[in-house]
This record gives C-alpha cells, sequence and structure tokens, in this order.
C-alpha cells in the first residue's frame, strides 16, 4: 500500500493541540473600479477569508495582512511573507478591458505568485479573481458562483495541515492523521455564501 499523505479545510485550531497556531498571510491588492455595498472586490474577498480561517479558531494575531496598490504587485508582497508564514493567500481582482492590459497583469500576477510558491516551498494560494466583466466579479464574492476568498482560506487550510502531516509523517516513519498536529471539526463547516463583517486583524 502507498503511504498517502492528505490535509483537511474542515479543521479547527485548538490552543492544546499546537504550541502555536500556523501563521498564515495574505497579500491584498486594493484597487478595484467595482464596488458592492462601497467595499470594492479586494476588500469582499478578504472579508470571506478572514471569516472562514476565523471559523478554524485561528486567531487574528497568528495574521498577517499586506495591503499592495494592484494585482501586479501581489508577488513581491507573498515573496517577503512566505519565509515567516505556513501558508500565504493573493487575493484580487482583474478585469478583462478594451487593451492588453488585463492580459499582461493577470499573467505576471499568476506566474509570480506561483514562483514564489515554488522557491519557497510555501503554498501561496491564487485567489486573484480574473473575469472579463463586472457581474463575473461580484458573482464571485458571495454571489451566484460562491465566494472565491472562503475557497482561498480553505485551499490554505487544506495545504497546511497536508505539508504538516507529511513532516509529520516522514519523522514517525507513517502517515498520520489530521488529528495528529489538528483536531477536526466536529462536523463539517458550513459553507456561505454570504460571509459577515469580520475584524480586521490586528
Amino acid at each position: 500500500m502507498p503511504r498517502v499523505f492528505q490535509g483537511s479545510a474542515h479543521v479547527v485550531f485548538r490552543d492544546a493541540a499546537l504550541k502555536q497556531p500556523p501563521r498564515i498571510g495574505i497579500v491584498v491588492s486594493r484597487f478595484s473600479k467595482v464596488t458592492r455595498d462601497g467595499k470594492g472586490i479586494g476588500e469582499l474577498l478578504l472579508e470571506g477569508c478572514l471569516e472562514r480561517l476565523r471559523k478554524a479558531e485561528l486567531p487574528d494575531d497568528a495574521v498577517t495582512l499586506l495591503w499592495v496598490p494592484g494585482a501586479f504587485e501581489l508577488p513581491v508582497a507573498a515573496q517577503h511573507l512566505a519565509p515567516h508564514c505556513a501558508a500565504v493567500i493573493a487575493l484580487g481582482c482583474v478585469i478583462r478591458g478594451e487593451t492588453p492590459h488585463f492580459d499582461f497583469v493577470a499573467g505576471e500576477a499568476s506566474r509570480g505568485i506561483a514562483q514564489v510558491a515554488l522557491s519557497t516551498g510555501v503554498p501561496v494560494i491564487f485567489g486573484v479573481l480574473t473575469t472579463d466583466n463586472d457581474q463575473q466579479a461580484l458573482d464571485r464574492v458571495g454571489g451566484a458562483h460562491g465566494h472565491k476568498g472562503v475557497e482561498a482560506a480553505e485551499a490554505a487550510l487544506e495545504m497546511v495541515t497536508l505539508l504538516n502531516n507529511y513532516k509529520l509523517g516522514r519523522k514517525q516513519g507513517e502517515s498520520p492523521r489530521v488529528g495528529l498536529a489538528f483536531e477536526r471539526a466536529a462536523s463539517a463547516a458550513p459553507t456561505t455564501n454570504s460571509p459577515g463583517q469580520p475584524k480586521s486583524p490586528s
């Protein structure tokens, strides 16, 4: 039988289970011409992301948040955070316009974020929306197509637990369960398309 390692997005971090909770870095693109209730797409993505991390009982002080001007600047901010974090989440939105600007920005942001992950070995989650129009972006921050900020947080949680389990398994010579270092939630974490209004981490 192969040795199988896996992580879980449905995890709850307990003070008793870890010496200290994993540190999660979040980099968010501020630029957004599209708003809902006065909030840009980056801010809406961040709200969903933070709410999901809080459902996993990750303390606010385990989160480091960096705001950058636009999606093009996400990789360099992620590069600075990655050595100090168990995972980094990059959030933003690039909407196609009438010029090739979309292709340059979206493509370079994607390549840069991937390069940070490969060069550091730290998971960097690509939570950047690349849409054809404004409505497609709004549909993905609590609309018809779910919430990509929530999904980005869940991907980070799964990668953190996966890599933790893999490292433990290599030390112990076996495939550990998620519960060795992390306690699973009593039930699957509820999904929501309408996150609340979480506070910004201190």
